[in-house]
């Protein structure tokens, strides 16, 4: 089984996301996620969607409170979804978003395929919460889902590997640990049937905690294979 690989950007200005893109491009790889956050100016966004060849992903990475401030979670929507329209494939949100499923219907009338997200940035999360997680990113109309926990210790990757290969054949499914000692179910989760895992373009340009580059993820996989 090939695992697909998407490199998360997280450009600041148009000119440092045009270059990366192309360096990403050259990589042939399965996936590009864009992220927004602080992108200083959004007017161009069509140019990013459409730069290149490779699936695009647009995403801006936001809390999980069920009591997120509305306003800002309408704004963030509102990019996102001139991201949809602008030709990126996917749009990244959260499963808090406000108006989920309004949005999520949204985003399929613009023919993009709306991903519903769940991070954990401290912990782990036993086997009964990532089931509840799933079924409420299933019900808000989601074609992937993505539930992102930390690992503090190595057997937390263990619970996301068996939660992956029982859960991956009903729903497009991307999960793993963050963290250091999160690295193996980064590896390991598309082998067990995570829809793609992630990498960073290359070592000094990681998105988040524990990712690897994308050489060292191409190299680990040349030799499991």
């Amino acid at each position: 089984m090939k695992a697909k690989i998407c490199v998360s950007l997280l450009p600041k200005t148009f000119l440092e996301a045009i270059s990366l893109l192309k360096e990403t491009e050259d990589l042939h790889l399965d996936l590009i996620e864009v992220r927004l956050d602080y992108l200083q100016s959004t007017t161009r966004l069509n140019e990013l969607a459409n730069h290149g060849n490779t699936p695009k992903i647009a995403t801006i990475l936001s809390s999980n409170s069920k009591e997120k401030d509305n306003i800002t979670g309408l704004k963030q929507q509102k990019l996102l979804l001139e991201a949809a329209e602008s030709g990126f494939e996917y749009v990244d949100v959260g499963l808090y978003s406000p108006k989920l499923k309004i949005f999520v219907k949204d985003l399929k009338m613009l023919n993009c395929k709306p991903i519903v997200s769940f991070h954990d940035f401290c912990n782990s999360l036993p086997l009964s919460d990532l089931e509840s997680i799933l079924e409420k990113e299933i019900s808000s109309g989601a074609e992937v889902c993505k539930i992102v926990t930390t690992a503090n210790q190595i057997a937390d990757n263990l619970i996301i590997l068996n939660f992956i290969s029982q859960k991956s054949t009903k729903i497009n499914l991307v999960c793993f640990c963050m963290g250091e000692l999160g690295r193996i179910s980064r590896l390991l989760s598309p082998l067990y049937g995570s829809y793609f895992t992630f990498a960073s373009l290359k070592k000094g340009f990681e998105t988040a905690n524990g990712q690897l580059s994308v050489q060292e993820m191409k190299s680990t996989y040349k030799i499991l294979e």
